[in-house]
């Protein structure tokens, strides 16, 4: 029967309803009140379930015990012998221990005693630690047993392995030991210039073929001299102007503010006469979209000049009769004889001799250019002497460009060097200490300018992002569900 409630409408939960029932063990569970549970067993979700029920429990309730008894006592204890639970309690003998130590003893006792932080992280598990098969694996093991089991065999024929008989031999021909050499041996060593021509390294290389050392690696392939010169003269490391210190005099400080002011002066120049050049002439208009088809329409139609008759144009064709001749008459093209009339006989004789008459006057024109020219020696020298002058000049022109150019940046590349930004601080801005100065310029910007200024890399810009797709915008669920 089910109890009274203590209430006018109250109702009994399940668990307290009495359906008389009666358990042989204290975990029985009533089956009137076990929900049955339906699902897979063979899924995790079915072994949590059978986890939970009273089999389960009970499983892992001896488990735990059977692992707590192997970590505490190392096995179980209905295993384990009568001495190893038990033993015979004869008296306090530590008390007695305790009075017959020495102070010194005792104090010996407390320093090898383990710390209590060392006791913490000890391991009190006495379950021995899983053992390694792979460290106690020997690769080939069966191959190498098989070798042993045949040296054993010949060894007991007399005939030892190659090692064996190596390590025999070393022991019945010591090697000589060498006397180390002493401090006395090194000073009187000689000593040589290693880069030398003439150095001992080298002697026993000299006399043989240089292609033959360089492809054995035994010679070093020679260096073109245009390696040892340096692509600019400009310093590594320029000292900075004299008014970019620290607490600079007034004289400095100034001059360098010129500089800048000077480099700033000539930026402005510059965009001002690109504004120059790309602005629009103050007597014309920006161009409209009228003016713009009449440009594009410029030549495509033509209008007369006047209304002509269409026998008075230039392209008429003349009439039958009289007109053709006189057309003929006033053409400038010539009319083409139809037949050409062959030469005769005494008119190739008569161009044959003229050309041979022109010839001949031709080499005596040169003959007497040639012996007039013998009384312009002093002249030709003087011309000569001209033209070497020149081109002396010219040599001597170039020299001074190449040496002009040889510390001014090169064209590398596309773009042009651009010379940094004077690092420069203002009157008001100047520091009265150490401690409140402002770093000025960056290292690394200094010295990648630097490598562009003494020809060493080319000047370069910093590559742009271009994204390769187009950017999607979507708008989300949950922003797109709220409404205000």
């Amino acid at each position: 029967m089910a109890p009274e409630g203590s209430g006018g409408g109250g109702r009994c939960s399940k668990s307290e309803t009495d359906t008389g029932f009666l358990g042989f063990r204290p975990t029985s569970v009533d089956p009137a009140l076990r929900r049955r549970r339906r699902g897979p067993r063979n899924k995790k979700r079915g072994w949590r379930r059978l986890a939970q029920e009273p089999l389960g429990l009970e499983v892992d309730q001896f488990l735990e015990d059977v692992r707590l008894q192997e970590r505490t006592s190392g096995g179980l204890v209905s295993e384990a012998p009568d001495e190893k639970l038990f033993f015979v309690d004869t008296g306090s003998k530590r008390k007695e221990l305790d009075k017959k130590r020495t102070r010194s003893q005792k104090r010996s006792l407390l320093l090898k005693k383990p710390l209590r932080v060392d006791l913490i992280l000890e391991n009190t598990s006495k379950v021995p630690a899983p053992k390694d098969v792979l460290a106690h694996q020997i690769p080939n093991a069966r191959k190498l047993k098989r070798k042993e089991q045949l040296w054993e065999k010949l060894a007991k024929q007399g005939e030892l392995p190659r090692d064996v008989r190596r390590a025999q031999a070393r022991l019945l021909n010591a090697p000589e030991t060498k006397a180390k050499p002493g401090p006395q041996d090194t000073v009187e060593r000689p000593f040589y210039d290693l880069w030398a021509k003439d150095n001992p390294l080298e002697q026993p290389l000299a006399g043989q073929d240089t292609f033959f050392l360089e492809q054995t690696k035994k010679k070093g392939v020679k260096r073109p001299p245009h390696l040892h010169i340096k692509p600019s003269q400009v310093p590594a490391v320029e000292v900075t102007p004299a008014g970019a210190s620290y607490n600079p005099s007034f004289e400095d400080h100034q001059t360098l503010l010129l500089a800048a002011h000077e480099v700033e002066l000539q930026r402005q120049k510059e965009a001002e006469k690109l504004e120059r050049q790309l602005a629009l002439p103050t007597s014309e208009q920006p161009a409209t979209q009228e003016s713009a088809f009449q440009e594009m329409c410029q030549g495509l139609l033509e209008e007369s000049d006047g209304e002509e008759e269409p026998g008075e144009g230039p392209d008429t064709v003349p009439e039958a009769g009289g007109k053709q001749t006189e057309g003929a008459e006033t053409s400038p093209t010539p009319v083409r004889l139809a037949a050409v009339e062959k030469k005769t006989e005494q008119q190739r004789r008569r161009e044959k001799a003229a050309q041979k008459m022109w010839i001949q006057q031709a080499q005596e024109r040169a003959a007497r250019l040639r012996h007039q020219e013998l009384f312009r020696l002093r002249g030709i020298k003087a011309q000569v002497a001209r033209r070497l002058a020149e081109l002396a000049r010219r040599r001597e022109q170039r020299r001074l460009r190449r040496l002009a150019e040889a510390d001014r940046p090169r064209r590398l590349g596309r773009l042009k060097y651009q010379a940094p930004d004077v690092d420069v601080q203002l009157s008001s801005e100047l520091a009265d200490s150490l401690r409140t100065l402002k770093p000025e310029g960056n290292i690394l910007r200094d010295r990648f300018k630097s490598f562009q200024k003494r020809n060493m890399i080319e000047p370069r810009e910093r590559a742009k992002f271009k994204r390769k797709y187009k950017v999607k915008l979507v708008e989300k669920r949950a922003f797109r569900e709220i409404q205000l």
